[in-house]
């Protein structure tokens, strides 16, 4: 069971369509692409997963008679909604942590009143934009669930954002046969390094925010001592 799992997913990262066209390999592909959906989509330590090329694959997939078109658009959209809904909750959760509320409690009221509003009338693009970002697509949710205030908003911006992401990069998927070989390997190999690439963007940026912050406190305890 373990190997069959093991071998669907370097397929599905390696691109093998020796493997993923086999008939008994459909059953094990709906499982491995519904978990990695649903955990990049709500746990951060998922994020190098590379669900967008993964999505448009599967798209490639249904298109070549692999996989039936319905059903891996349903699953891909509930294990998307479902994933950002377990990082809502996660959210909601931290905030109850005396160390969160602290920072929470330490930002002015009128810029969390900001947050709100912004939430409120963007959250649908904000949601599906994140879509497109490792990392942000499991935070984004996440950050919500500690300041959304209305379930019911969070839940219709959630799932209508999935849907939109799947119809889009499942409708991309579908078209890629159409194109020669060299260019949509190409396409589908350029989807695959972006969530790792921009991770690493993110990574690096958050070190070089840390070093600028600790050399300005270093700076600023000098000019003190020298007065």
């Amino acid at each position: 069971m373990l190997d069959s799992i093991f071998s669907v997913f370097m397929a599905l990262w390696n691109q093998d369509f020796s493997v993923l066209q086999s008939p008994e390999s459909a059953i094990m592909i709906y499982c491995v692409v519904g978990a990695l959906i649903f955990l990049e989509s709500g746990f951060i330590p998922a994020a190098p997963f590379p669900c967008d090329s993964v999505v448009v694959l599967s798209g490639t997939l249904a298109a070549v008679g692999v996989l039936d078109p319905v059903a891996i658009l349903l699953l891909i959209c509930v294990c998307a909604a479902l994933g950002s809904w377990v990082g809502y909750l996660q959210g909601t959760w931290l905030n109850r942590l005396p160390r969160v509320q602290g920072w929470v409690k330490a930002v002015p009221a009128n810029r969390m009143a900001q947050v709100d509003t912004l939430l409120g009338k963007h959250g649908l693009v904000a949601l599906f934009s994140a879509r497109f970002i490792p990392v942000v697509r499991s935070l984004l949710p996440l950050m919500m669930g500690m300041r959304a205030s209305k379930v019911n908003k969070f839940h219709y911006f959630s799932w209508l954002s999935a849907i939109l992401w799947t119809l889009l990069l499942c409708s991309f998927g579908m078209l890629l046969p159409l194109l020669p070989e060299t260019m949509s390997k190409y396409i589908t190999a350029g989807l695959m390094a972006a969530p790792v690439i921009t991770l690493c963007l993110a990574i690096t940026s958050f070190v070089i925010l840390k070093i600028r912050r600790a050399n300005t406190k270093q700076v600023a305890k000098v000019e003190v001592v020298q007065k």
